[in-house]
């Protein structure tokens, strides 16, 4: 049959109910929205109850996204990012790391050593690091890293060291973790892929977070990753953000990507096992870093910084953030243990990357950088030698004169020179004796600022430069003391200017203070000196102002004599020949001084005390102390980097106006005349009646605050009081109303108004309460988000307060900031870590605080991990990675009983957090730590043994363990016992009196008394009577001392292909394991034959009443024991003939045949038997089957013949119808 086609309805196209359709589906109108409308009861609040637990929850979920605020302490430019990529061997991570600097610098990197910095973004840079399968480096990476890259074999699946990693990261501070699928190529199938997925997320979800970010590289194309997929790692790194770790911020670290050793070559060819001096370089990370503070080198140990600086940074950010992207030279690339980099200056030297052996082949593109790298490399002599080469005439027609000439001149005078110096002391001129190599050695310095000054001159002068060379080198040539006579000369010569110096300097100061007239004289006339060099003479006036230490003035004292004598020299010929045709004598170097050094004494001292407190001095050094002056770098650097270029220094001015005038020195001036009216009116102002500013006028403040606070009612009188700003209202209304009106009607208007000035200052109240209210409950502000803006206030101040300082004064103040690339030296550093120096694994110089540098005792709380298969064991040696260091020591396990008692334990709980106490480095309380058992090489299972916190730091908790004191009774009164050989004096006794006693059998008692003899025994009561056999008791508890043992992880001092083996105590177990020698058991531990003694029990005795009362069957029967049959009774002995043992031994062997013949028939009757029982079997079957068929046979007959029977009676049926 089939099926209609019904007929489909019309939509309705007008109408109220085609109005209804549209106007729901209309946009805008959502449906929970139209189910208000249409039926608001079910939208309803049914329950208030549910309500609120409804909200609560809601409020508890974005309450748990919320972390505590904390201060951002990053500086302006932060250091890079550290990504640490961590996986097992053979997973792909130098891949990846390849990949993601091509994708970031557009270069290729084929050998990847130690960190490589990029630039990866306007404000972000990344140092990237591999993290080998060394437990070592794990630890000390998961203890730095921002990121964690964990690569993930998919077709292999999670290793045993990912989950490793994990549990160190989970210690020491959770990074940012992001996983990485590789290896997915090898799947064939698309279902077993999506299944393997899913499997690693959800269990990667389970140790890191639910929802953690897991990235998939699905193949890889001519030995890379895809881009597209790269580029999205690369994205999601750039823009992520980093949670401030509680460590990381506590504490300075820095990562070293560079390492230099400074040792002198002749110490290390005397002795080549010598401690060295090495520089490491690095950005720093985590906090402020002052100079010559401890830290921490892991595999190491702990050292003292002997001189930190901060360099130019080598990958630095670029300048302009108005660009959207980054240009090819802004992306920078630095990793110098890879083999990358140009020029490198240093403090010390100029680095410079010679490129392989390609150096020599000519570039398309000449670069100056490039043309001063080949032309330094391509310098076939030195400067020495070709300035011993060169030929100097000093004057026109002369023969040209040598170097060597020179010298062999010099050679020949090996006389000392003379130098007279005034000794204000004893009041006489001594006479030094100086010799030329040595004044040669103490003005090098001197003598290479004025060569440079000279160099300067003749570029800009020309024919006049000529003339100053040939000086030059002549001057060279003279010993020193010449030297700076024809110096002076010449610049007298040339400037014009005479210079006089007294003969005698009263003091030091005024020395000080004509040579910088001279040099500030020199400065201003010549005015072709660079910045540096005049910072560097401002400097050292500066330093030299009579407030500095004997360290920091020792050179110049050294020097003055010298100066002293050269200066007093200087003054030109003009001036000189002036006075002769005056008619006075020059008179000599004795007579000088005897005529000027009584002349004016008293005005002299006055000078020498008013310029003592008007002089400059250095108020760091006296905040501070010993302040590092920038003399001495600008001497080193010559303010020069590498000695081809000049740095500008314009915060110079800046620094020197911080030691600005000392407001606590007031100079004490006598030409002030206090008659007079017009000193006292210039001092009138700093007393109280004086004339203030406005911000300070009392009287000023006072009438403020009658303007602010003026009216107020009193509460006891009920009179009302009016400041000034009351009375200037009621003034203006008054003139308002009229001014026409008397005074009384004035005064009665006052008091008629009272009432309405009172509603207008509850007006003003209320309008002040809702001004408040509109500005700070604006808005859904809460706790959280005031506290945030507190934080962000409080960071912004910070950033504030030495934003305009310059970086060598900020640096003195608050230390080396975050960001910084520094240079740290150390000395003293094992020759190993030079020696065995391997790139692979990291160097990181971890701070540490005031008192972290010491040892002392340490509280845990500690619990084996579940995954570890073997429980610990109290005293074996165990490796500790705590704080920055990894040590090895001894812990005592220990558990807190109900009673506060700390009882020891010989083995860890198995899920159970337990005490531990040990002897390590001390560290702050909170502090995670984690502990394993060997660091050697890759054990099989899991290696970490247990993780824990810090407690506490002292040894406030005793730990004790158990003590079974043992004696046995040697005479028993009742409940009275007398115990002996549990102690061996009085005196033990005597302390133990009162102690609680025990037997075997659970009877409790007390100690009494000792005894005087045996010693140690003693008196006890025992709450019954005790037995000979009994043995007596004591618990008591012996204190454990812990063990010191701090032994110090030193795997970077191993040799190359060994740092993974360092191995420190061993346990007896494993001594005797790699010994050989086969345990012993002890005697008490064997198992011995129990032997007991037979006990032999009286026999019962029962008295004759109790027999007499017992029934029948329990009264004892004395039955006689049957006695032995008489031998009369016995049968006699039967002694047979030899013819009847005869026959009895035939009939004994009929016997027997008779027997194996019947056993014989028997067995052929069984044999027969069952063949019949068989046969009959057979037949009964057969039987069976016959019968079986024969039925079947008369069935079927019976059958047929009822079918019969029943159609024949159908067919008489039918017809008889």
């Amino acid at each position: 049959m089939e099926e209609k086609e019904h007929r489909k309805h019309q939509k309705k196209q007008s109408g109220p109910k085609a109005d209804r359709k549209k106007k729901r589906k209309a946009p805008g109108v959502g449906e929970e929205e139209d189910g208000r409308r249409r039926n608001p009861k079910a939208f309803g609040v049914q329950s208030a109850v549910r309500m609120a637990r409804t909200f609560h929850r809601a409020q508890d979920l974005q309450t748990k996204k919320h972390h505590a605020p904390q201060v951002d302490r990053s500086a302006l430019e932060p250091p890079p990012v550290v990504i640490v990529v961590v996986g097992p061997p053979r997973v792909g991570k130098t891949t990846l790391i390849q990949c993601l600097i091509r994708n970031f610098t557009r270069q290729k990197l084929s050998d990847i050593c130690g960190p490589v910095t990029i630039v990866s973004g306007k404000k972000r840079r990344l140092t990237f690091i591999e993290c080998g399968n060394d437990i070592n480096t794990m630890i000390d990476l998961a203890k730095v890293a921002d990121l964690v890259l964990m690569l993930i074999d998919a077709s292999f699946g999670f290793e045993m060291e990912t989950f490793e990693f994990l549990n160190i990261c989970q210690v020491h501070g959770f990074p940012r973790i992001m996983g990485v699928l590789t290896h997915l190529d090898f799947f064939k199938n698309n279902k077993q892929l999506r299944k393997t997925k899913k499997i690693l997320k959800h269990r990667f979800w389970t140790e890191v977070y639910q929802g953690a970010k897991l990235f998939y590289l699905s193949g890889m194309v001519h030995s890379e990753y895809q881009k597209q997929e790269i580029r999205n790692l690369g994205r999601f790194i750039s823009v992520m953000k980093f949670r401030p770790l509680v460590w990381q911020t506590a504490h300075p670290y820095v990562l070293a990507d560079r390492m230099e050793d400074l040792t002198d070559p002749e110490t290390l060819r005397i002795n080549p096992l010598c401690d060295r001096k090495v520089c490491l370089y690095g950005y720093l990370r985590g906090t402020y870093l002052k100079n010559r503070s401890q830290v921490h080198i892991p595999g190491v140990g702990d050292f003292s910084l002997a001189d930190v600086s901060f360099l130019s940074d080598p990958c630095s950010l670029p300048d302009s953030l108005k660009k959207r992207a980054l240009n090819e030279r802004e992306r920078l690339l630095y990793a110098p243990l890879s083999g990358v980099g140009g020029v490198v200056y240093d403090k010390d030297a100029v680095y410079i990357d010679l490129g392989g052996s390609h150096v020599d082949r000519e570039q398309e593109e000449a670069r100056p950088t490039a043309e001063l790298v080949q032309s330094l490399i391509g310098a076939q002599a030195t400067i020495d030698v070709k300035m011993a080469a060169s030929k100097v005439s000093l004057f026109t027609g002369s023969e040209p004169l040598r170097q060597g000439e020179l010298q062999e001149e010099e050679g020949a005078e090996e006389s000392p020179k003379e130098e007279r110096v005034w000794d204000p002391e004893t009041q006489r001129e001594r006479r030094r004796a100086v010799f030329t190599e040595e004044e040669e050695e103490g003005s090098e310095e001197e003598e290479g600022s004025e060569e440079e000054e000279e160099e300067e001159d003749s570029e800009g002068e020309g024919e006049a430069g000529e003339e100053s060379e040939s000086e030059e080198e002549e001057l060279e040539k003279q010993p020193a003391r010449k030297r700076l006579r024809v110096e002076g000369r010449s610049d007298g010569v040339k400037e014009g200017v005479g210079i006089e110096v007294p003969a005698f300097a009263d003091s030091e100061d005024e020395l000080e203070k004509s040579e910088g007239e001279e040099e500030s004289e020199v400065e201003g006339e010549s005015g072709e000196e660079e910045e540096d060099d005049g910072s560097e003479g401002e400097g050292r006036k500066a330093m030299d102002s009579g407030n500095c230490s004997e360290e920091e003035s020792g050179g110049s004292e050294v020097d003055s004599p010298l100066l002293e004598e050269s200066e007093s020299k200087v003054k030109p010929p003009k001036h000189r020949e002036a006075e002769l045709e005056e008619g006075e004598e020059e008179p000599c170097f004795e007579t000088a001084g005897e005529l000027k050094w009584k002349e004016g004494l008293a005005q002299k001292a006055s000078e020498v005390f008013l310029r003592q407190q008007r002089s400059t001095p250095n108020l760091r050094k006296l905040v501070y102390g010993t302040v590092t002056e920038e003399s001495e770098e600008e001497s080193e650097g010559g303010g020069e980097l590498g000695g081809l270029f000049h740095v500008s220094r314009p915060e110079s001015e800046k620094r020197r106006r911080a030691d600005g005038l000392d407001c606590s020195h007031y100079p004490p001036d006598a030409a002030r005349d206090w008659d007079q009216q017009e000193v006292l009116d210039s001092i009138r102002d700093c007393f109280v009646t004086g004339k203030w500013e406005d911000d300070k006028d009392a009287t000023r403040l006072l009438q403020e605050d009658e303007e602010l606070y003026g009216d107020f009612e009193d509460l006891e009188t009920g009179e009302l009081h009016q400041g000034d700003s009351g009375k200037q209202e009621d003034q203006a209304e008054e003139d308002e109303s009229g001014e026409g009106e008397d005074e009384d009607e004035d005064g009665g208007k006052v008091k008629g108004n009272a009432e309405g000035e009172k509603q207008q200052r509850l007006d003003k109240k209320r309008r002040l309460k809702e001004r408040f209210n509109a500005e700070y409950d604006e808005g859904d502000a809460t706790f959280f988000d005031d506290l945030k803006g507190e934080m962000q206030r409080q960071a912004e101040l910070n950033r504030a307060e030495f934003s305009a300082v310059d970086d060598e004064t900020r640096v003195q103040y608050e230390g080396f900031r975050p960001g910084m690339y520094l240079r740290l030296e150390i000395h003293n550093l094992p020759c190993e870590f030079i020696t065995n120096f391997d790139p692979n694994y990291p160097v990181i110089l971890g701070g540490l605080g005031a008192s972290e540098g010491n040892v002392g005792y340490l509280q845990m709380r500690l619990k084996k991990h579940r995954w570890h298969q073997r429980i610990l064991k109290t005293r074996d040696p165990l490796i500790l990675s705590l704080g920055w260091r990894r040590f090895q020591t001894l812990p005592l396990y220990h558990i807190e009983d109900h009673n506060g008692r700390n009882r020891l334990l010989k083995y860890t709980p198995q899920h159970m957090h337990c005490g531990a106490t040990l002897w390590g480095p001390i560290t702050p309380q909170g502090t995670g730590f984690l502990a394993v058992q060997s660091v050697s090489g890759t054990k099989a299972g899991f290696r970490i043994a247990a993780t824990g916190v810090v407690l506490d730091l002292d040894k406030s908790v005793t730990v004790v363990k158990k003590l079974k004191l043992i004696g046995y009774p040697y005479k028993i009164y009742k409940n009275t016992a007398f115990i002996k050989d549990m102690f061996n004096s009085v005196l033990e006794v005597a302390k133990f009196e009162g102690a609680a006693l025990r037997t075997v059998s659970g009877v409790r008692g007390q100690i009494k008394k000792a005894l005087r003899a045996p010693p140690g025994a003693y008196r006890a009561t025992f709450e019954d009577r005790l037995l000979m056999s009994d043995i007596v008791f004591l618990r008591s508890w012996f204190p454990v001392s812990v063990p010191q043992l701090y032994n110090p992880v030193t795997s970077l001092l191993l040799p190359l292909g060994e740092k993974e083996s360092w191995t420190g105590m061993r346990t007896v177990g494993q001594l005797k394991h790699d010994l050989g020698v086969k345990v012993k058991p002890s005697k008490d531990s064997l198992y011995k034959p129990v032997v007991r003694k037979k006990r032999h029990f009286n026999p019962l005795h029962i008295p004759k009443d109790l027999q007499r009362a017992l029934p029948f069957k329990n009264k004892p029967k004395n039955a006689e024991k049957k006695g032995k049959v008489p031998r009369d009774l016995q049968r006699p002995a039967v002694i047979k003939e030899p013819h009847e043992k005869k026959i009895a031994a035939l009939l004994a062997a009929l016997s027997t045949v008779h027997n194996h013949k019947r056993k014989s028939a028997q067995a052929r009757q069984r044999e027969q038997h069952k063949d019949f029982l068989q046969q009959r079997q057979k037949q009964e079957m057969d039987k069976m089957k016959r019968q079986k068929e024969a039925r079947k046979k008369m069935f079927r007959m019976i059958g047929q013949r009822e079918k019969k029977q029943q159609k024949s009676s159908l067919k008489g049926a039918a017809q008889h119808d």
